[in-house]
C-alpha cells in the first residue's frame, strides 16, 4: 500500500509490480500536479532510475533535452558553463519537464503494470496488525496491507505516525513562482540560473518559442500569498529590476503559476519501522534539482531490498542502510545551495569572485557522486515474502 501519488509513489508502484508485489496506491487529490508545481528537472542518476523501470523514453518524450547549464551573476557575468545533471561526456541528458506530466506519465506506467490507484483519499491513521497494517482514511474507508509506504511529500501524513516525535517543516527562506514567457529568444537546451540580489532565478527555453522560467525568492519572512497575478507579475518586477536578463522574460510572461513557499525539514531519525517506510520528501526533502531523482533512487532500492531479503524487516533495514549516507551527503548540498541563493552582498561578490575558478577546476570531481551513481536494476517477478493489499 503506498500513500501519495506523486513521483515517489508512481515510482514505487512501478518498481512493486516489477517484483511481483500488489500494490495499491492511494492519493488524496485526482489531478497529477494538485494545485501547486510547475517545472522540474531529472538528473542522469534519476534517468538511470526510469531506465531500469522502463519507462525512461516516455518521460523524455514528455519533457525537453537539457544538456547544459549556465551560472550567472546579478550583472550579467557568466559564471559557470557546465554539463547540466550530469558529467561531461555522458549522453544521459538532463530532462527537465512538467510536474503534473511526469507525475501522470508515472502513474500511466503503473496502471499498465497492473496497480490500482485510488484517489481522493487522505490517510488518517495507520496501526500494525499481527499480519502487516491496516490504514485509516478520513472517508472512513480502511485498507490492509503487508507493508505501507508513506510516499506523501514534506507534509506526510506518515511520517508522525512512523514517529510521533518526527520533525515537522519549518520555511525556509525562500519562496517560488513560476512561470511562461513568450516572445523571448532563448537558446535551447540550456538551464540558465542567475544568482541574483534578490533569489535565484531560472530559465529555459520550451516548445513554441516560450521560455519556462521560476523566481526562488530570499523573504525571510513567509510572504502574504493572496495576491493577484498582477500585483505577483510587479512584485516580482521589482524585485528583479537589477537584472537586465529575468526582467525582460517577467515583461514578457503570459502565464504565471501560483506560488509555494519552500520549507526545510531537519533530519528524520525514524524512516522505517515494522511495517511503514517513508520515501522520497516525506522521508529527506532535498530540493536543489535532485528532489525527483532521489524520490526514484528511493523507489528502486526498496523495491530491490524487498525481492532480495525474507522479511519485510530485513528488507526495511536494508533500504535504510542503503540509502542513509547517500542521502545525508545530498541533504548537506542541498543546504549549501540554498544558502547561496539566499547570500547577503558580501558573500555574492565573494562567490561571484570565487566561482568561474571554482567550477572549472572542481565541477567534475564535486559532482561525480551524485551524477555517476547508478541504483541498478529490478529482478522481474520476485519478492522476498508475502506481499499484498486488501480494502473494505
Amino acid at each position: 500500500m503506498v500513500i501519495g501519488g506523486g513521483v515517489a509513489g508512481a515510482a514505487s508502484a512501478i518498481a512493486l509490480r516489477q517484483i511481483g508485489a500488489q500494490v495499491t496506491l492511494y492519493e488524496a487529490y485526482a489531478e497529477p500536479a494538485g494545485q501547486v508545481g510547475s517545472f522540474l528537472s531529472l538528473a542522469s542518476n534519476g534517468l538511470r532510475v526510469l531506465r531500469s523501470l522502463e519507462v525512461l523514453e516516455q518521460v523524455q518524450e514528455a519533457g525537453i533535452d537539457v544538456p547544459g547549464q549556465r551560472m550567472w551573476s546579478s550583472s550579467g557575468r557568466l559564471l559557470g558553463d557546465v554539463p547540466r545533471g550530469r558529467l561531461r561526456g555522458d549522453t544521459l541528458h538532463s530532462v527537465t519537464l512538467m510536474r503534473g506530466a511526469l507525475v501522470q506519465t508515472l502513474r500511466a506506467k503503473a496502471l499498465a503494470a497492473g496497480a490500482v490507484i485510488v484517489t481522493g483519499e487522505r490517510l488518517v491513521d495507520a496501526v500494525t496488525t499481527k499480519e502487516g497494517v491496516r490504514a485509516v482514511f478520513a472517508s472512513g474507508r480502511t485498507a490492509e496491507a503487508s507493508l505501507l509506504l508513506g510516499a506523501d511529500g514534506i507534509w506526510s501524513a506518515t511520517r508522525p505516525l512512523l514517529d510521533p516525535d518526527a520533525p515537522t517543516p519549518e520555511y525556509a527562506g525562500l519562496y517560488s513562482i513560476s512561470g511562461i514567457a513568450d516572445g523571448i529568444e532563448t537558446e535551447p537546451g540550456i538551464f540558465n540560473m542567475t544568482f541574483a540580489r534578490n533569489g535565484a532565478f531560472i530559465h529555459l527555453a520550451a516548445p513554441g518559442g516560450k521560455v519556462w522560467w521560476s523566481a526562488q525568492v530570499s523573504c525571510p519572512a513567509p510572504p502574504e500569498l493572496g495576491l493577484t497575478d498582477g500585483q505577483w507579475l510587479r512584485r516580482l518586477a521589482g524585485l528583479y529590476r537589477h537584472e537586465q536578463v529575468p526582467s525582460a522574460i517577467l515583461g514578457a510572461t503570459a502565464e504565471l503559476h501560483r506560488p509555494t513557499l519552500m520549507h526545510r525539514l531537519d533530519a528524520v531519525p525514524v524512516r522505517q519501522g515494522g511495517r511503514i517506510a517513508l520515501l522520497g520528501d516525506a522521508g529527506h526533502p532535498v530540493g536543489a534539482g535532485q528532489g525527483a531523482s532521489m524520490a526514484l533512487e528511493d523507489a528502486l532500492v526498496l523495491a530491490q531490498s524487498l525481492a532480495a531479503k525474507p522479511s519485510v524487516a530485513a528488507a526495511l533495514s536494508a533500504y535504510e542502510a542503503a540509502r542513509s549516507a547517500r542521502i545525508a551527503k545530498m541533504v548537506k548540498a542541498a543546504s549549501d545551495n540554498r544558502d547561496a541563493k539566499t547570500a547577503g552582498p558580501l558573500a555574492r561578490r565573494m562567490r561571484d569572485l570565487v566561482m568561474p575558478v571554482a567550477v572549472r577546476l572542481f565541477y567534475g570531481k564535486a559532482t561525480a557522486w551524485l551524477y555517476t551513481h547508478d541504483c541498478g536494476e529490478l529482478p522481474a517477478g520476485r519478492t522476498g515474502g508475502d506481499f499484498r493489499a486488501r480494502s473494505a
